[in-house]
């Protein structure tokens, strides 16, 4: 039987090394539970572990397989911070991407910090949960690319219960990625480095026709360094305010285009309703700021998200990993380009 999902655990804890299985015990009933919700048939995963062994006779602490970066696996990345696993255990890894290799599933949850470690060479889980990506490293070596989609271990949800909801809407975004083995990303069309003739035509091309425009701005040291307008999910534009390649730092190369650039957004705050992530927080800053009024927002998607969701994080790069199926682009960004707190 071929597998079209795979769920890659860490290591055994006490119960699996008796049974010889992962998932069993209280791991596996809370695993059971959120399969179930999500419509997803358990006998139809493949299941298994980075380390199919237990980390000591009587610990499931993986720091037990650690050593300093002089024994470290090759071109791997620590596990946390300063612990390196050991290269006595490439085997384990071995035998896990041939067990990849000949099940070729269409979509691998690494559930946990481990198989994310293993599989995409980063360390911890956070910031890459919920974006399917590539393998990369020795796994994309071995592997070619396989879609892998993290997100955390059932024995975190059974410590930290809120976890639940958040792996919950994980597996369902697996099961629909389950279906293809490639990563579709949405087609969309941004302009990025706009003239001022390039901000109205595209007002006028896209934005005028439209009844939504979301608003989004970028603050760093006090000011706005740049502000997005969407008017769909396919189209958007960015209007730059600071370079940081320029020696003056200034997008704008001469007062009056900047002084345009700041009409045009103006004009658009104030005459078409928006659409904000935290929009109290971008309407204050824009008016108290810029003297900038946003009049009738339409919605808010945090608030929006949060009536849904209560117990889950409210940040758009949280919501972009639940409701999107774009990569984790806080990786994408230059340090320098925000300090907001929930963008």
């Amino acid at each position: 039987m071929k597998y079209k999902m795979m769920l890659v655990g860490e290591a055994f804890n006490e119960r699996e090394a008796e049974e010889g299985k992962p998932f069993v015990g209280p791991n596996g009933s809370v695993l059971n539970m959120m399969f179930n919700v999500a419509g997803i048939a358990k006998q139809e995963v493949y299941l298994t572990n980075v380390f199919n062994l237990r980390p000591s006779p009587n610990s499931n602490d993986l720091s037990h397989l650690c050593g300093p970066k002089e024994s470290a696996i090759k071109g791997y990345p620590a596990l946390t911070s300063g612990k390196y696993v050991r290269a006595e255990f490439q085997s384990e890894l071995d035998r896990l991407f041939k067990e990849i290799e000949r099940e070729a599933p269409n979509v691998i949850i690494a559930a946990g910090a481990t198989p994310a470690w293993a599989l995409l060479g980063v360390s911890g889980i956070r910031k890459v949960r919920g974006a399917p990506s590539y393998t990369a490293g020795q796994a994309a070596a071995y592997l070619g690319r396989r879609k892998v989609l993290p997100t955390y271990h059932p024995s975190a949800v059974n410590r930290e219960w809120k976890l639940r909801p958040v792996v919950m809407a994980d597996f369902e975004k697996a099961l629909r990625e389950s279906a293809y083995p490639e990563i579709r990303r949405p087609a969309r069309e941004f302009w990025i480095e706009p003239s001022i003739a390039d901000l109205y035509e595209f007002r006028n091309r896209y934005i005028q026709p439209s009844c939504d425009l979301s608003i989004d701005i970028e603050t760093a040291a006090g000011q706005i360094t740049c502000i997005g307008f969407a008017p769909s999910a396919q189209v958007g534009l960015v209007v730059p305010i600071i370079d940081p390649m320029a020696k003056d730092g200034n997008y704008w190369r001469s007062i009056n285009e900047e002084m345009a650039a700041w009409e045009f957004i103006r004009d658009l705050c104030e005459h078409h309703p928006g659409i904000f992530q935290n929009g109290l927080y971008d309407i204050n800053y824009l008016w108290r700021t810029y003297g900038i009024r946003c009049f009738g927002a339409k919605d808010d998607t945090m608030l929006l998200h949060h009536a849904l969701q209560p117990e889950m994080e409210k940040g758009l790069g949280f919501l972009g990993s639940v409701y999107t199926d774009e990569q984790a682009w806080k990786f994408m960004r230059a340090k320098h380009e925000t300090l907001k707190k929930e963008d």
